[in-house]
């Protein structure tokens, strides 16, 4: 049985298919799904014709403004930003800035290590020779870090205890110190002035450990311990300074096997006070034995010492005495340094009061060189066993030294092998002096005479002037205002292939 459709269901149905019908019953209009939506001015924009041209300046400027930012946009944490533009030098590896940084002068060193952080490392490792002015700079490793590759370290200055702000300073050829203008008249240099020998050493072990290289070294004031420490690790140690030295001293640096410079500093008038006997140096000859080079200054000793290091030291060439307390007898000894060549005297108030018998006294027969820096000469007897030890000796060098008259230099006749002669500041020998003894030398080639008041040039002889013609090097000022006087013109000097004048 079928029923016909009430009015409720048939109004419900029209409504529906008018809403089917008519989505939009308040008439708005609408957009299609399907219909593209209108372009924004930024899609125009950005938007890239890929059948343009590629030198369209608009796509140019779009790419290059997204790069940019994508560079400076924060939302890309991985991107690394490109230092390289502000330093170029970061694209240099260390080795090859270190060796563009080695080849600059000295004097831009300093302004480059102001440059960065990179370069003040890299400066520091170019820096080869140090001079130590504050203790806790080394202590606390700072040295080691800042310069790792030292191999020359003075810490002589660093030693002393000085206020650095004061204005006067105390200079002496073996060390400078400031003084306290507060300072009593009678000041003087003590005990006090040193910084104590525990923390010398702990300095000394500290460097040891950091330079392992170091090859030479400056210090006072060290004991046994701290030089043996650094005997130890530095095994490539060559040259050493050590003042204030003493016998004890000693003992650390017998193990330096490879050492072959060394220069010992025992007393010094007005400063310190040490002693270094024929005990220290025959501990110094038994373990040093390859010296090459020796300055013993303000050093005791005797015959039995310089044999020793005469005989253990057989590669010895230098031998240098400074302000020696030597005692009597000593300069025998000297015939035992069979390879000497070179003998140098400085500051010695006497040579040898007793020296002994001639035919003791021996030579040096490897001898190439005598030199005489402000010594007293007045001793008949000192200077002519001087004269006989280094009867071999080729060149003799005279500079300010007292007492050196006629008599004294005559002694030198018995040097048959010289060939240079260099006298400066002799003010009491005179011309008949000097030409008793340099004609007798048949060998001499070259001449230097400076600072010599009682030389004159109106005293020149025939003998001296034909001598000056066979001579290779002529200087002749013996005094400020001297000058080759016009009877010497037919001589031949300065004229093209004659004898000639070399320029001072």
């Amino acid at each position: 049985m079928s029923f016909p459709p009430s009015n409720n269901n048939t109004q419900n149905q029209n409504q529906h298919n008018a809403i089917i019908k008519n989505p939009n019953p308040n008439n708005f209009p609408i957009s299609s799904p399907t219909k593209k939506r209108a372009s924004r001015w930024s899609d125009i924009w950005l938007k890239t014709n890929t059948n343009a041209k590629n030198n369209n300046p608009l796509n140019s400027m779009v790419v290059a403004m997204q790069l940019h930012s994508l560079s400076s946009s924060p939302k890309h944490p991985k991107s690394i930003p490109n230092f390289s533009i502000m330093d170029r030098t970061l694209l240099l590896s260390d080795e090859l800035l270190l060796k563009i940084l080695a080849k600059l002068p000295d004097s831009q060193r300093n302004s480059n290590s102001l440059v960065c952080k990179r370069w003040l490392n890299l400066q520091g490792r170019l820096v080869r020779s140090l001079k130590v002015l504050d203790w806790n700079f080394l202590l606390s490793g700072r040295l080691i870090h800042r310069f790792p590759n030292l191999n020359h370290v003075d810490l002589v200055s660093g030693s002393l205890i000085s206020p650095r702000n004061s204005g006067i300073c105390l200079s002496h050829r073996y060390l400078s110190m400031h003084v306290d203008s507060a300072s009593s008249p009678s000041w003087c240099f003590g005990e006090e002035n040193l910084l104590p020998v525990e923390v010398i050493d702990n300095g000394l072990i500290a460097l040891a450990g950091g330079c392992p290289n170091l090859r030479r070294l400056s210090v006072i004031g060290a004991s046994e311990m701290g030089l043996l420490s650094v005997a130890e690790e530095c095994s490539t140690l060559q040259e050493l300074e050590l003042q204030r030295c003493s016998d004890n001293v000693l003992r650390g640096i017998a193990a330096c096997a490879n050492l072959q410079i060394l220069k010992l500093v025992g007393n010094v008038d007005g400063l310190y006070t040490s002693v270094v006997s024929d005990i220290g140096l025959t501990i110094l000859a038994q373990g040093c034995k390859r010296l090459v080079k020796l300055e013993l200054s303000g050093c005791e000793g005797s015959f039995d010492g310089i044999k020793a290091i005469g005989k253990c030291c057989q590669m010895l060439e230098e031998l240098t005495f400074c302000d020696h307390r030597m005692d009597d007898g000593w300069l025998a000894a000297l015939s035992f340094c069979e390879n000497l060549k070179t003998l140098r005297f400085q500051s010695c108030k006497r040579i040898d009061h007793n020296p002994g018998l001639e035919e003791y006294l021996g030579s040096c027969e490897a001898l190439e060189r005598l030199h005489l820096h402000k010594c007293q000469l007045r001793d008949k007897k000192s200077v002519a066993a001087m004269f006989s030890v280094c009867r071999a000796a080729k060149e003799i060098i005279i500079q300010d030294c007292w007492g050196l008259d006629n008599t004294m230099f005559s002694f030198a006749n018995v040097c048959r092998r010289v060939k240079l002669l260099y006298l400066e500041g002799c003010s009491m020998l005179t011309n008949e002096g000097l030409e008793s003894v340099i004609h007798s030398w048949k060998e001499l080639q070259s001449l230097k005479v400076v600072s010599c008041k009682n030389i004159k040039d109106s005293e020149i002889s025939p003998e001296l002037a034909t001598l000056f013609t066979t001579l290779i090097d002529l200087k002749w000022r013996p005094d400020t205002k001297s000058l080759l006087p016009s009877s010497l013109a037919g001589i031949g000097m300065g004229k093209k292939g004659g004898k000639f004048f070399r320029r001072v």
